[in-house]
């Protein structure tokens, strides 16, 4: 096409290449990012005019071309792109404009309409020089905690994340580290921050959400806006006045730059969602006592929950702060210290501050501090946030007042774990309101769920907890939530112990109140199950009951524990637990429950050897059973004292002992323990040399036991029956019957007797010309023996000694 026309389009292709090529040296800014730049400097533009007029499908008339190359400026100095002086000049843009119009004949009414232009940018001349101003690169990190331990696994994430960081177009990577109040979320966080700053070059920005700050309004997203882009070079009257706008304009300034955004103590998704940037090149850094759930489900956030630090971490940092000369002074101290702040960095700057500025201050003494009544009180510094109740306080008013009270109840909950039932019965509500309640702990990093069901409370928070329980809710309702917590683990407990050993004498339970979760186990392997995760909680809850005299709870407890401490070879801890039952009894002046402990106490002193203790232990018993007129609990101790005798080598009186227990049995009807009697009877012949009669005694028993089905004491009669077919040099007859014995031992999990059958095996192999075969069953008597810290393992490494070496 020639003529006016031809240069017409000519003339329109030449100035659209020009408005190209200036987007071109602008870094190539989306249409997106223009809208969004030019609406931040107050002369929006429509996306879709933007696309037609470098279509060249309609004219550019002169305001448009001021907003897009102020916008296309505007963006350059904000990601640092050169732009060449000639394109930079509004003088030049003016001349190519005039001549195009020349070129179209656009007429008067489009001169006015570029006259008008000219004064508007006259007006602004002023304002639009910041366009044109070297990039601001900002540089808000806070300075990192000087001392910095562990966190080895988390850092090893972040290093993953970052090395993944340039994902899918219009997405940016999210770190989120959540956890407990004091657990060190901000200090990893700026730790890690200012190691990979530099791959960070256009600048790191920072702000303190105040998620939980109960001093003062949390910041809302609009303004945190501001002051983001205000540290990205944006003046203040070119900054929307809304949300959306400044989230707009904070996008397109990040857009296609490397920049790390750290949002600090957020408390909600909804507070961080504004101010994520949409780069790749970026990464941003949240942190929150909240797992904000939401911004790991939508944003893709990658969670990173801080537990407390390890023992040996917590020592490492105490020994940072305080100096390795003052620490392994006292080394004692500082390990009470350390154990006192649950892995808390918190705890430990607040402890090791009151130890600096008070140098004359033993670490034993602060120790005590740490450990007595009130304990909270030593984990104070000089004002609220070197506090702890009042961190704590943070996260406890964030609840709701549903799960705040079952917060506080939860701190009557003496650990280590927790479950949903014990919370139900706490708080005497359906077990599935218990578990939202625990979700919501987890989700505000009050309590941490350690295994899939079992949920933990750190010590200072539980100390927490059980303060703020005593400050709000009423002691009788303390003491009845305690005492539906105890009837859930006591019939939960006795239910599981009667399926395993279901020959124990039976005894009546206090009944369990209303609101307590007794739900027993369906068989067997569930009851060993739940007996094993429960172990420790049980002990703990032996002792709780006795100090807060539910003493009833408390003797029952520990006998309902004693079988089954018993066949693990607890013994130390079975020990403990009948003397605290003891006393509970005593003070409640149950007999019953005196005579089952002292002959439990009893049995736990003879695994240890303690013969003195035994005795005496056995003998109170007696007598309070025949007091009592129980039979069976008087053939029981009987029993127990033909043992003690055996030990002290006098063989005639353990079997005269047997045979008053064999009598009263026989007197009481009771089957079970006649058979019992009868094995004994029949063991202590075959020490006496006494064969034929302990073989008829033996066979006897083990006949009534698979009567009545008691597989435990029919192992006893098997070993019995091996050790007199080993005398009789029935070499193969006994070591079936070993292997018999020690089939039902592992089943009843007894790990004691065991070792013993092990050691009889080996003796029979060596009888019978097997030297590999009794080290192998040696051994692993040995094993076992020295895991039990048992005496006997003396004997079995002097049969070791003395066999020859096992053959090629």
């Amino acid at each position: 096409m020639s003529g006016p026309a031809g240069e017409a389009q000519a003339a329109l292709a030449r100035f659209v290449d020009d408005l190209r090529r200036l987007r071109q040296h602008c870094g190539s800014p989306s249409l997106n990012t223009l809208v969004a730049v030019s609406t931040a400097l107050g002369s929006a533009l429509a996306r879709s005019t933007l696309s037609d007029k470098l279509n060249a499908k309609s004219l550019p008339e002169w305001p448009f071309v001021v907003s897009y190359v102020t916008a296309c400026l505007a963006h350059a100095a904000q990601t640092g792109r050169p732009v060449p002086t000639e394109m930079a000049e509004l003088s030049r843009w003016d001349a190519a404009h005039w001549r195009l119009l020349r070129a179209v004949d656009a007429g008067r009414a489009e001169d006015r309409l570029r006259a008008a232009a000219h004064a508007q940018l006259a007006r602004r001349a002023e304002d639009t020089a910041p366009h044109v101003t070297p990039p601001v690169t900002p540089r808000q990190l806070p300075a990192a905690v000087p001392v910095f331990v562990g966190r080895r696994t988390v850092l090893a994430g972040l290093a993953m994340l970052l090395a993944r960081q340039h994902g899918a177009p219009g997405t940016v990577p999210v770190a989120l580290i959540s956890g407990t109040a004091g657990v060190g979320k901000t200090a990893l966080a700026l730790h890690w921050a200012h190691r990979v700053a530099d791959r960070f070059p256009d600048g790191q920005l920072y702000v303190d959400l105040r998620g939980f700050d109960p001093d003062g309004p949390v910041p809302e997203p609009a303004e945190v806006l501001r002051e983001f882009l205000e540290a990205c070079g944006v003046s203040a009257p070119r900054i929307p006045a809304g949300l959306s706008g400044r989230s707009g304009l904070f996008r397109s300034l990040l857009a296609d730059r490397q920049v790390l955004v750290l949002l600090d103590n957020a408390r909600d998704a909804a507070q961080v969602r504004p101010l994520l940037p949409n780069s790749p090149g970026c990464l941003v850094l949240v942190t929150s006592r909240n797992q904000l759930p939401g911004l790991v489900g939508i944003e893709a956030a990658q969670p990173f929950v801080l537990a407390p630090l390890t023992p040996p971490e917590a020592y490492e940092l105490l020994v940072a702060r305080l100096g390795p000369q003052r620490v392994s002074g006292e080394p004692q101290a500082a390990a009470r210290i350390v154990g006192a702040a649950s892995g808390l960095p918190l705890a430990l700057a607040i402890v090791a501050g009151r130890a600096a500025t008070r140098t004359g201050l033993s670490l034993g003494r602060l120790a005590d501090e740490l450990t007595e009544p009130g304990r909270l009180d030593g984990f104070t510094g000089g004002d609220r946030t070197l506090d702890i109740r009042a961190v704590f306080s943070w996260s406890y008013r964030s609840l709701d007042a549903t799960t705040a009270w079952a917060f506080r109840l939860l701190g009557l909950h003496p650990g280590p774990e927790a479950t949903v039932a014990a919370l139900a019965s706490l708080t005497g509500v359906p077990a599935a309101q218990a578990g939202r309640a625990l979700t919501a702990l987890v989700e505000a990093n009050l309590v941490a769920e350690a295994r899939p069901g079992r949920y933990v409370l750190h010590d200072l928070l539980r100390a927490y907890a059980a303060e703020q329980a005593a400050t709000h809710d009423p002691d009788p309702v303390r003491r009845e939530a305690l005492g539906r917590l105890l009837d859930h683990y006591l019939h939960t407990a006795y239910a599981a112990a009667l399926l395993l050993y279901d020959h124990r004498d039976p005894i009546d339970l206090v009944p369990a109140r209303v609101g307590a979760v007794v739900d027993p186990p369906a068989d067997r392997a569930g009851a060993w199950h739940w007996l094993v995760r429960e172990h420790r909680v049980l002990l703990t809850l032996v002792a709780l009951a006795a100090q807060a005299r539910f003493d009833t709870h408390a003797w029952q407890l520990a006998w309902t524990l004693n079988t089954y401490l018993d066949r693990i070879g607890a013994w130390p801890e079975q020990l403990v637990v009948q003397e605290v039952a003891l006393a509970a009894a005593a003070r409640v002046d149950d007999r019953d429950g005196q005579a089952r402990a002292h002959r439990n106490r009893a049995v736990a002193c003879l695994r240890r050897e303690d013969h003195e203790q035994a005795r005496s232990h056995l003998d109170t018993s007696l007598a309070l059973y025949a007091g009592l007129g129980d039979a069976v609990g008087s053939a029981r101790v009987h029993l127990n004292l033909g043992i003690l005798a055996e030990r002290q080598g006098r063989l005639r009186d353990a079997l005269d002992q047997a045979r008053r227990a064999l009598e009263l049995f026989i007197g009481a009807g009771n089957v079970g323990g006649r058979a019992n009697a009868l094995n004994n009877i029949g063991w202590y012949h075959s020490q006496l040399g006494e064969y034929p009669q302990a073989l008829a005694h033996c066979q006897q028993a083990l006949a009534l036991q698979q009567q009545v089905g008691n597989r435990y004491w029919q192992a006893h009669t098997w070993d019995s029956l091996g050790f007199v077919h080993y005398r009789l040099d029935r070499q193969p007859q006994a070591i079936r019957c070993y292997h018999q014995a020690l089939m039902l031992w592992r089943e009843s999990a007894e790990r004691y007797f065991e070792a013993t059958t092990l050691t009889h095996l080996g003796d029979s192999h060596r009888a019978a010309g097997e030297p590999d075969l009794a080290r192998t069953a040696w051994c692993g008597a040995l094993e076992i023996l020295e895991q039990l810290d048992h005496a006997d393992a003396a004997q079995v490494r002097a049969r070791l000694t003395a066999a020859p070496a096992r053959s090629a």
